[in-house]
């Protein structure tokens, strides 16, 4: 993945803290309506690494006869040589020819997006122990995510099921932008104080530090923290409020 933000990330046992406490807090009942956890998948609780390289894969069959040694290159792909944008990537895999940009572009970009190609998507370290624990602590997860609904909530559901989320059970809110179209950032600032219907908003985790700092803003004493996985070119500053983790282990 790449790393930004090394230098805030935290320390093992600093982190395995942050996590502890916000299951402390998940078992704390108030008049403000149960605890609330808010979880973005892509770069989050989910490494989608593993799609680019299927489509990678795909498209070198694509390419085998006509362009056999961008096909050689795209043929050997792996999840480590994953950055965030594809043409980023065919770069690193030394391609450079712009015409070739635009058609692994386009060939990526009608799968990226789809529900098929999400089985690929594995958890990230610990995410999947982490959620059941705020689940069993009493927490209500919402997993709120810029893919939209359309194209990727069936595949979502299915993903999120078979990686051991918990979904689809009384507790459980899985929250999709309603049209490709609309900014990731954008739909989520739209639709912050909906969480209030559900409880206090405790903690959220996003891989964008816009994010991040969307729910400080809207939410002043959550706890807001960052995955330093993959994120958006030229981000934001974050927060100071705002924590850096790498990983959701605990130990």
């Amino acid at each position: 993945m790449e790393p930004v933000y090394v230098a805030q990330r935290l320390a093992p046992p600093a982190r395995k803290a942050l996590l502890e406490s916000i299951l402390t807090d998940a078992r704390t009942r108030s008049a403000e309506g149960a605890p609330v956890v808010v979880f973005d998948l892509d770069g989050t609780l989910m490494d989608n690494r593993p799609r680019v390289v299927a489509i990678l894969h795909e498209l070198a069959e694509v390419w085998r006869d006509e362009y056999p040694e961008a096909a050689a290159a795209c043929a050997n792909a792996t999840a480590e040589d994953v950055v965030y944008e594809l043409i980023a990537n065919l770069k690193k895999l030394g391609i450079h020819d712009p015409a070739l940009h635009e058609r692994g572009l386009f060939f990526w970009r009608e799968r990226f997006f789809q529900d098929p190609h999400m089985r690929f998507d594995v958890a990230v370290p610990g995410s999947q122990a982490f959620a059941h624990a705020c689940y069993a602590a009493g927490a209500v997860l919402v997993y709120m995510t810029g893919r939209d609904l359309p194209n990727m909530a069936l595949g979502t559901f299915a993903s999120l099921r078979d990686l051991g989320f918990p979904i689809g059970v009384i507790g459980t809110e899985l929250v999709v932008k309603p049209a490709f179209e609309i900014p990731d950032t954008e739909f989520k600032a739209g639709i912050l104080r909906d969480l209030t219907r559900l409880g206090r908003v405790i903690a959220a985790f996003d891989n964008e530090a816009a994010n991040v700092n969307l729910f400080l803003d809207a939410f002043p004493s959550c706890v807001s923290v960052l995955l330093d996985t993959q994120h958006a070119p030229n981000p934001p500053a974050l927060d100071p409020r705002g924590h850096v983790i790498e990983t959701f282990e605990m130990s």
